[in-house]
């Protein structure tokens, strides 16, 4: 039991570090609420569940190629500057009662998912961190036990998630309205500024 804590643990902690899924989980419960941020962490949480999959089954050869290295940096930066933009430009609606919820809920779910699933740093994350796991939970335990401790990790994701959103939708009944525009603006800028720096990585490896 132990051991499975210590891995939802490695889950909260996997999730915790400040980045674009977090700063699009603040604004979105901001504007929208609680389902519509829980629903980009849950994308992001889908999108780490591809690439667990990926260094499980060990073709992670293909995704150390330059061009797909090159692709997911070009794909990255236009996801983030996207939704960076958009977030900026829809801050005159944050006072408006009727938006919540006007933005359907699959366009968050897509907007969490594709965030993660373009982000390299995600990869070499799950490559270090996962990859290592892997390594020490096969040589241990059996088959039965990597799937157990493998969820263990995802539960842990989804408990950041759920408090991410909590925080984020419950910041709207104490913020004035002012205030929620800077939120917005900032955390609309730190996705630009991300999505600047996929950027210039992909230019890096093209050039």
């Amino acid at each position: 039991m132990n051991v499975f804590l210590s891995y939802i643990l490695l889950g909260l902690s996997l999730a915790a570090p400040i980045g674009p899924i977090n700063a699009a989980q603040i604004d979105r419960g901001i504007r929208s609420g609680f389902m519509h941020s829980w629903l980009i962490g849950v994308g992001a949480v889908v999108a780490d569940g591809v690439y667990m999959l990926v260094v499980y089954i060990g073709v992670v050869k293909f995704l150390d190629t330059e061009f797909m290295q090159t692709f997911l940096w070009l794909f990255g930066f236009f996801v983030l500057i996207y939704t960076g933009v958009e977030t900026i430009l829809n801050v005159g609606k944050i006072h408006m009662n009727h938006y919540r919820g006007k933005e359907p809920l699959l366009k968050s779910f897509f907007t969490g998912f594709f965030m993660s699933i373009s982000n390299p740093l995600t990869i070499l994350f799950w490559l270090g961190i996962y990859g290592s796991v892997l390594a020490k939970t096969a040589a241990s335990y059996d088959a039965g036990r990597l799937v157990l401790y493998s969820s263990a990790i995802f539960i842990g994701l989804l408990i950041w998630d759920i408090m991410m959103a909590s925080v984020a939708s419950s910041f709207r009944n104490f913020l004035t309205s002012r205030l929620l525009v800077v939120i917005s603006i900032l955390s609309g800028l730190s996705l630009i500024a991300f999505g600047m720096y996929f950027g210039f990585q992909a230019i890096s490896i093209l050039f």
